[in-house]
């Protein structure tokens, strides 16, 4: 039974009556889990307001939040607007989430819309506010373990997007690898006790709400040092540890310690025969430094096939290894190339554009296939163009053959599938590629939050003009590339000295394909 001055209305229940006489009383309702979940509900009805916002057990058709003189709950209450950043509280402490309210009270653009104090009551709310952003502690009734992380869990699978700042009191990284087990996007991990200092918290919301992350230092340093702390083993076994937790090899280890690989391969072996024992004697530090290294070594891996996806093959497993540090470039002879679709804009004008983005994606696939079969690097894609380069992040000495080699099979496929869409009335993509050699530099640049593995120097810009000097099937060298080929085709054709756009020299480049009659192409 409802207690004196509350509302007994239950999720989907009308809302209140509202009266002539301006503000009604703040009402609260706690129902019980075993009925439907708790909802902690605070709000207040002030007559002519045409907003309805997302709030308490049941919704209102017309209401303005005011602060609630009777709330156990989030007390004050914001209209929902589109600029705004909705939040949803989840901790079993009333003063939590009474701290958390006041501290983002005094922060523009972000709002509570309602709060959670357990598992249940989490994932519900989350379904029935849709927030933006989750704050949530990680031990929670029922079973006080991982509720929170859950919960959070849950809800990004149910709603795609959502982001989750975790406030626990525990700095035991094992917490935040579980949170970041599937990346780190729209993800925030906070230490209670230092959420005071400064707008730290008010900046993880906003981070989480565009999908960046956030990680206390206290954290950043436990999951970094993910081997260290343990009784029993010295500095130089810490050391070594986290070089092994790194994957790197034996003669690696070796080199940097200046000894042999075979002293490296004993003490390892030491090391872990001493954290065994720890181990079998109990030691919960030994256990859980034990389970923190094979976590980092997992963690490595799940890394290391993430930046596979995003960086250019090679680059991911150089960066890894500490073979590539962001911003150091490196100069190599290598040779660009660069695709281009002819008479893209007119298809693009004429065509759906669904049908044109999957035949961007055949292409591209088409493209990738014959450039890696080569041994070449995808640098990027860039609308209806392709770049790739040949002889880079390693070095390749036939660089230049492999590029011809790789252009010759991009038409060859873009020819099989322009048959193929010439059944279903497609039209079909025409080729012009252009091919030019030199040195370059070579880096990997960016920020920790975004990376790009890119090639500069002036080969990587006569490719580009060269392109533009093929038909469609024709593939355009430039002399450097010429004179590097160990094997050179018959029929090519070399071009006039020429200008091009950007050099102030002249070029005189070789002419590879079908003759300039094919004009089967947009």
């Amino acid at each position: 039974m409802a207690s004196a001055g509350t509302c007994t209305a239950t999720r989907g229940s009308p809302p209140l009556a509202e009266e002539d006489t301006g503000a009604q009383p703040c009402r609260v309702v706690h129902v019980p889990p075993s009925t439907t979940p708790a909802y902690e509900v605070c709000f207040q009805r002030r007559k002519g307001s045409s907003t309805t916002p997302r709030c308490g057990c049941h919704p209102l058709d017309t209401a303005s939040h005011h602060p609630c003189p009777n709330a156990s709950g989030m007390g004050q209450l914001g209209v929902v607007g589109d600029e705004r950043i909705s939040v949803l509280v989840a901790d079993d402490s009333l003063i939590i989430r009474e701290g958390v309210r006041a501290m983002l009270a005094a922060e523009e653009g972000i709002e509570v819309v309602g709060a959670a104090v357990d598992y249940e009551t989490l994932v519900a709310a989350a379904d029935r506010y849709e927030p933006q952003v989750i704050i949530s502690d990680i031990r929670m009734p029922p079973n006080f373990q991982r509720e929170g992380i859950d919960g959070c869990k849950e809800i990004r699978h149910r709603h795609p997007g959502t982001g989750v700042v975790i406030l626990s009191q525990y700095d035991d990284p094992d917490y935040a690898i579980s949170l970041l087990s599937e990346g780190a996007a729209g993800y925030a991990y906070l230490l209670k006790d230092r959420i005071a200092e400064g707008d730290q918290l008010a900046q993880a919301v906003r981070q989480v709400a565009t999908g960046g992350s956030m990680l206390d230092p206290a954290i950043v340093t436990a999951l970094v040092h993910p081997v260290q702390g343990a009784d029993g083993l010295s500095s130089e076994d810490e050391a070594l540890l986290a070089m092994v937790a790194e994957g790197k090899p034996i003669k690696a280890i070796a080199a940097t310690r200046g000894t042999t690989p075979a002293a490296v391969s004993d003490d390892v072996e030491r090391v872990f025969v001493t954290i065994a024992k720890g181990v079998t004697d109990g030691d919960g530090q030994a256990l859980r430094r034990l389970r923190r290294l094979h976590e980092a070594i997992v963690e490595r891996e799940e890394q290391g096939e993430t930046l596979s996806r995003l960086l250019p093959g090679g680059v991911a497993e150089r960066l890894i290894q500490g073979g590539t540090a962001i911003g150091e470039a490196e100069r190599l002879d290598v040779t660009i190339l660069m695709s281009d679709i002819r008479g893209y804009s007119r298809i693009a004008e004429h065509a759906d554009p669904t049908s044109l983005a999957q035949q961007l994606n055949r292409h591209r696939a088409e493209m990738n296939r014959a450039i890696l079969s080569e041994g070449g690097t995808v640098m990027q894609y860039v609308g209806d163009a392709v770049m790739a380069v040949f002889g880079a992040p390693a070095p390749q000495p036939d660089h230049a053959d492999r590029s011809l080699a790789a252009a010759m099979a991009m038409h060859a496929a873009q020819a099989t599938v322009n048959d193929e869409w010439d059944l279903v009335g497609l039209p079909a993509f025409g080729l012009g590629i252009g091919l030019s050699t030199g040195e370059v530099a070579a880096a990997l640049l960016g920020s920790e939050e975004r990376l790009e593995y890119t090639v500069v120097g002036d080969a990587v810009n006569l490719a580009q003009r060269l392109q533009q000097l093929g038909e469609p099937g024709q593939t355009v060298l430039s002399e450097t590339t010429w004179a590097a080929l160990r094997g050179r085709p018959e029929g090519a054709e070399r071009l006039d000295p020429q200008l091009v756009k950007g050099r102030d020299s002249a070029v005189a480049p070789y002419r590879i394909g079908p003759p300039l009659a094919l004009r089967s192409f947009p």
